[in-house]
């Protein structure tokens, strides 16, 4: 096929990174969808498509990413490991005092906020397994609740700019001072939730109307667990003071990480081997892989083609242009190199605050149409087949469909009405 493509790199260039793409949405052989995007960055390569020095600036790009979500994996396997989210599971549940419905929105409000203090990558990571834990503490069906987790993180991921790490890639060093930030997005990110919350809720109004368990014993919360409570928060307090500081989030994530690993080791006198053994470390090559194909689809002009769509219409009708379809395209290649894309069109190209604001909207809540629009529901999906569970790309998908749009319009309506 190569062969056939070698006259045209850039017809060549997007064979490749839809072949990879594809790989990725389907996972054919059951590989895991680390494996399909390196495939990808390495046949660019080895074509001559991407030269080797632009392969690893491409992967250099990720680095904070990188750190950020090595921290974020460290902190979920030592909760998980010392017990935090069975205990939180138990106080859920305690709380729910046997309605699915309370339960329900008592994990909505708690994906919120974590969410919004700590990133969506984090409620994956980190939220995922307390709810599993609180379901199966309920004898209710998990599916519903675990779904709950995927679509609050990505539809409350621009309520700060630290509440998705591809805020921070689309803005790069020009991220609004939080007061302007509240003021863009605060409205937008309010509808964002409702809307999500609602039609989820109409999703799975069967589950929500049946009983759950309400007897669970009350435990003590072990001090391991208390350890990686304190470490938690600390990350949060971290990751609000870099945002404030316009400072990067991966190393204050991956410090608190450490820190917090090796405190717990250190107390129980452990080797480290069996808590880096349980982290899903696929998910790094993986973001590396989804940079390189966008630095060989930068290659093919892709940046000016964007920009000359962006700058067509007028404000409004560009906003919503932008919005919608880099929340189309995110699903496709990710969120994260999506907005890398977009981040480097908008300095390159002159356009309206509303359509660099509406680039961002749909950069964060486009991917709640597929399991792989973003990092975090690729992380929520790693969470889910630890536990045994497994969500196909068209099982999500026809959710996906009911719960994002709605959101997305009302998000970017509400922008464009604040001006």
């Amino acid at each position: 096929m190569m062969a056939s493509l070698a006259g045209d790199p850039a017809v060549a260039t997007w064979a490749v990174a839809a072949l990879a793409t594809g790989g990725v949405l389907f996972r054919p052989w059951r590989l895991p969808e680390a494996v399909w995007a390196m495939l990808g960055a390495a046949l660019l390569v080895a074509a001559g498509l991407l030269p080797w020095a632009a392969a690893l600036r491409a992967m250099a790009r990720g680095l904070d990413v990188y750190l950020f979500l090595t921290g974020m994996m460290l902190l979920a396997e030592v909760a998980r490991r010392e017990g935090l989210f069975d205990w939180l599971a138990g106080f859920a549940v305690r709380h729910a005092q046997g309605s699915a419905r309370r339960l329900f929105l008592l994990i909505y409000a708690v994906g919120t906020l974590v969410t919004t203090i700590l990133s969506n990558d984090a409620t994956a990571v980190v939220l995922t397994p307390a709810v599993f834990a609180a379901a199966h503490a309920a004898e209710a069906e998990p599916l519903p609740y675990l779904f709950v987790c995927a679509f609050i993180a990505n539809a409350a991921s621009f309520v700060l700019p630290i509440s998705n790490p591809a805020n921070l890639v689309l803005y790069g060093n020009h991220m609004p001072p939080l007061a302007a930030w509240l003021g863009r997005f605060a409205l937008p990110s309010v509808l964002s939730v409702v809307a999500t919350y609602a039609a989820i809720v109409w999703l799975e109004r069967g589950h929500l109307r049946q009983p759950v368990a309400r007897d669970i014993p009350h435990r003590d919360l072990p001090a391991g667990a208390r350890v990686a409570a304190i470490g938690i928060g600390a990350t949060a307090v971290l990751l609000l003071a870099a945002s404030a500081a316009d400072r990067p989030l991966g190393p204050p994530t991956a410090a608190a990480g450490v820190i917090t690993a090796a405190a717990v080791l250190i107390r129980q006198r452990e080797a480290p081997w069996a808590l880096l053994g349980g982290i899903s470390w696929a998910v790094l090559p993986l973001v590396a892989g989804l940079f390189v194909l966008v630095a060989g689809l930068e290659r093919t002009g892709l940046l000016a083609w964007f920009g000359a769509l962006l700058q067509q219409g007028g404000a409004a009708a560009s906003a919503w242009a932008g919005g919608i379809g880099i929340a189309v395209v995110s699903n496709g290649v990710n969120n994260l190199p999506a907005g890398l894309i977009a981040g480097q069109t908008v300095t390159k190209v002159a356009v309206p605050q509303t359509v660099t604001d509406a680039l961002l909207i749909g950069v964060d809540l486009g991917p709640n149409l597929s399991v792989t629009g973003s990092l975090a529901t690729i992380l929520w999906l790693t969470a889910l087949r630890r536990e045994g569970l497994e969500v196909s790309f068209g099982r999500f998908l026809l959710r996906g469909a009911v719960v994002m749009p709605p959101a997305l319009l009302l998000a970017l309506g509400a922008r464009l009405l604040i001006g």
